[in-house]
C-alpha cells in the first residue's frame, strides 16, 4: 500500500461508488452495503455507462439483497480493474499523466527518480509489467453497521436470520469474487459475527492468504479486545482495527465516557504487541480445532486511525508517534466530487459551513447522536411537511424499523406513522402545552436517514427518486468547517501529504483540542439533562466522565511539552489546557449541586 491515507465511509451514497472514481489511483474506500434499492440502480447506471451486461433481480426473491449486492460488488470490480489497465497503460505512454500521478503519491521524488532509471532500461512491455508490480489498485472494502440487522418476512412468514438485513448483506460481499475487508462498525452483534464463520473466504489459505479480511471500527482498546477475542475464539482474524474518534467524527457518533483520543492511541501504541499476541493465541488454538488449517504463519494485524485530522502535520503524527498504519480522511473529502458521489446543493452548503452550522443531533432513527449540517435541503423538505401538517415520511425502505413503542411490529421513529401515534399519546397526556410542543420538536427532529443518505447519488445522476422521496441527509464531521472551498482530488492529496495548504483559516483547533471542545460541550449539555431527574446512575457516570477527562488532559500537557512540533498554533496551549481544566472543575461542582438538592 503506498498511500498512508483512506476514505472511510461516508452515509449510504457519499462513497457507495467511490472506488470506480479513484481506485485505480491505489486510492482504498469504504461503501455502505446497507441499501440494495440504491446499489441497484447504481448497477443499471454503470451497467449503461460501461457497456456491461446485468441480469434482472426478482425483487420478491428470498436472496434478492444478497444477490444486488455480489452483483455490485462484482461490478465494481470488473469497473476498476478496467480503470487499472488503462492507468498502466497511460502510466506508461503518457508523460504527462505520469508527471501528474507521480505528484500525488507521498514519496514524490522517489518515485520520479525510480521511475527514470526503469524506463531507461527496460522495454515498455517490462515497464508495463514493473509498474504492475509496483502500484495496486486501492482496497474495494465495504461496510456494515452491525445494529443496522432487521429482521425480514416472507407472506407473513418471518424469515430465518440469515435474511436479516445485515445478514444478508453480509452473504452478498462473501459470495463476492472481491479481495478485501469487510468493516464492522456499531459494536457487537453476536449471531452476525457467528454467521462470519459459514464463509471460507475470511480464514486463511494454507499460506496464510485471506481472501476477505475483517476490520472492526472501535472507539477504545478495550472495545478492541472484547470484540477481537469473540471473533478469534470462531477462529476469526481481525486483520485491522480502525479507531475513531467518539465526537470529532462524522456520520453517527459514538462518544466515549470521557475517554479522550490521543490516549486511546497512546494505549494501543503501549499494548499493541499485547493484543496481537492475545489474540493470536486464542486463534490459532481455535483453527486447529476446527480443523480448517494449523496456522504457523503470523497473519498481519493492521492499526488505523480517523476522526477530525485536517493537517499534514496531525496526518504525519499519527503515522509516527502511534505507529498508525493508515489515517482516515472523511468529511474533507466530501468537497471533492471527483472522489464522492454529492449533489451540487449539498457540496456548496457543505463548502460555506461553518461551526455554527455544523451539530450534534438527535436525528437518527437508531436513538444514537449523529453529526448533522444544519438547513440541509432534507430538513428543509421535512420542515414544509410539518407546515402543512403531515409531519414525518413514508417508510419506504424500511432498514430502520427497529422501534417498538406501539406494538410488536417494529416500526421507525422518523415515519409518519410512529410520529403521528406519538403525536396522539402527547395530546391525551398530563403534560403542559410547553412541554407537549418540546416533545413535538424532539419526534419532528427525527430524518429518513434511508432515503436522505441515498439521495445524493441519485440526484448527481439525475436518477428516479420515487422511492427517496426529496430532501438529501448529510452527515459531516465538524472539521469540515475549516475547509471552505470546492477542490479537485490533486489538491486534496497534495494537502494530505503537505505539498499544498487548503486551510486558509488560522484559528483552526488542533484535532485534539477540537476533540476536548467537543467533549466539554457534550459534558455540559448531561449536566444539564440531569437536572430534572438526577439519578445516582447518572451521577457516577458523569463522575467518571470527568476523571476520564482530567486524565486525557494530563497526558496531552506532557505530550504537547515533549512533542512541541505537534502544534502549529497561535496560542499557549497549556494556558488552554488549564482552563479545560478548571471548566471540568466547575462542571463536578455543578454536579454536586444537583445531587445536594
Amino acid at each position: 500500500m503506498i498511500h498512508s491515507f483512506h476514505i472511510p465511509v461516508m452515509g449510504l451514497a457519499f462513497t457507495i461508488d467511490t472506488p470506480i472514481k479513484i481506485a485505480h489511483l491505489g486510492i482504498s474506500s469504504v461503501v455502505s452495503i446497507a441499501d440494495d434499492f440504491l446499489m441497484e440502480k447504481a448497477i443499471n447506471f454503470y451497467a449503461e455507462k460501461f457497456s456491461l451486461p446485468v441480469q434482472p433481480v426478482n425483487r420478491k426473491d428470498i436472496e434478492a439483497k444478497a444477490t444486488i449486492t455480489t452483483t455490485y460488488l462484482n461490478m465494481m470490480k470488473v469497473i476498476v480493474e478496467k480503470k487499472w489497465e488503462e492507468h498502466i497503460k497511460q502510466l506508461v505512454q503518457d508523460q504527462g499523466y505520469r508527471d501528474d500521478f507521480l505528484l500525488l503519491l507521498p514519496d514524490t521524488v522517489y518515485w520520479q527518480n525510480e521511475w527514470q532509471i526503469q524506463a531507461g532500461n527496460l522495454s515498455e512491455n517490462a515497464l508495463t509489467k514493473w509498474a504492475k508490480t509496483q502500484f495496486k489498485p486501492g482496497s474495494i472494502d465495504v461496510n456494515i453497521m452491525t445494529k443496522v440487522d432487521k429482521k425480514n418476512f416472507n407472506h407473513g412468514k418471518e424469515l430465518p436470520t440469515a435474511y436479516n438485513d445485515a445478514h444478508a448483506a453480509l452473504r452478498g460481499f462473501a459470495q463476492s469474487n472481491l479481495n478485501s475487508s469487510l468493516v464492522l462498525s456499531a459494536g457487537m452483534n453476536l449471531p452476525l459475527f457467528s454467521y462470519i464463520q459459514q464463509f471460507d473466504d475470511f480464514f486463511p489459505d494454507t499460506e496464510g492468504r485471506f481472501k476477505k479480511r475483517i476490520t472492526i471500527k472501535v472507539s477504545d482498546f478495550r472495545s478492541a479486545l472484547v470484540q477481537g477475542k469473540m471473533l478469534a475464539k470462531k477462529g476469526l482474524w481481525v486483520s485491522e482495527f480502525r479507531i475513531e474518534s467518539g465526537l470529532n467524527c462524522g456520520g453517527h457518533a459514538f462518544p466515549t465516557q470521557g475517554n479522550l483520543f490521543g490516549p486511546i492511541l497512546h494505549e494501543f501504541k503501549q499494548k499493541r504487541i499485547e493484543l496481537y499476541n492475545e489474540l493470536l493465541t486464542i486463534w490459532q488454538t481455535e483453527l486447529e480445532l476446527q480443523h480448517k488449517v494449523k496456522a504457523p504463519f503470523l497473519p498481519e494485524m493492521k492499526i488505523s486511525a480517523q476522526g477530525g485530522v485536517g493537517t499534514h502535520q496531525e496526518h504525519d503524527f499519527l503515522l509516527k508517534h502511534y505507529g498508525i498504519n493508515s489515517v482516515g480522511w472523511g468529511s474533507p473529502f466530501l468537497l471533492v466530487p471527483e472522489a464522492v458521489s454529492i449533489d451540487q446543493g449539498t457540496l456548496q452548503q457543505l463548502a460555506d459551513a461553518t461551526e455554527n452550522d455544523l451539530y450534534l443531533s438527535h436525528a437518527s432513527p437508531l436513538g444514537v447522536p449523529f453529526n448533522n449540517l444544519r438547513n440541509s435541503s432534507k430538513q428543509q423538505s421535512q420542515k414544509r411537511k410539518i407546515e402543512l401538517g403531515k409531519p414525518g415520511n413514508p417508510c419506504t425502505k424500511k432498514f430502520l424499523q427497529l422501534n417498538t413503542d406501539f406494538g410488536t411490529n417494529p416500526i421507525c421513529t422518523a415515519s409518519s406513522k410512529y410520529i403521528n401515534l406519538a403525536i396522539t399519546m402527547l395530546n391525551n397526556s398530563n403534560l403542559t402545552k410547553e412541554q407537549i410542543a418540546a416533545e413535538k420538536e424532539k419526534l419532528f427532529e427525527k430524518e429518513c436517514l434511508c432515503c436522505g443518505l441515498a439521495f445524493p447519488f441519485l440526484e448527481e445522476h439525475n436518477l428516479d427518486k420515487k422511492i427517496e422521496g426529496n430532501g438529501v441527509s448529510v452527515c459531516p464531521g465538524p472539521n469540515i468547517a475549516y475547509f471552505d472551498a470546492i477542490y479537485s482530488l490533486s489538491d486534496m492529496i497534495k494537502h494530505i501529504y503537505g505539498s499544498k495548504n487548503l486551510i486558509k483559516r488560522e484559528d483552526r483547533p488542533h484535532m485534539f483540542i477540537k476533540e476536548i471542545q467537543l467533549y466539554m460541550a457534550y459534558l455540559s449539555e448531561k449536566i444539564s439533562t440531569i437536572h430534572a431527574e438526577p439519578t445516582e446512575k447518572a451521577k457516577i457516570y458523569l463522575h467518571q466522565f470527568i476523571q476520564n477527562m482530567k486524565t486525557g488532559l494530563e497526558y496531552y500537557k506532557a505530550l504537547f511539552q515533549t512533542e512541541l512540533t505537534i502544534l502549529d498554533l497561535k496560542f499557549n496551549v497549556q494556558n488552554l489546557l488549564n482552563e479545560f481544566n478548571k471548566s471540568l472543575d466547575n462542571n463536578q461542582s455543578n454536579l454536586l449541586e444537583v445531587y445536594a438538592r
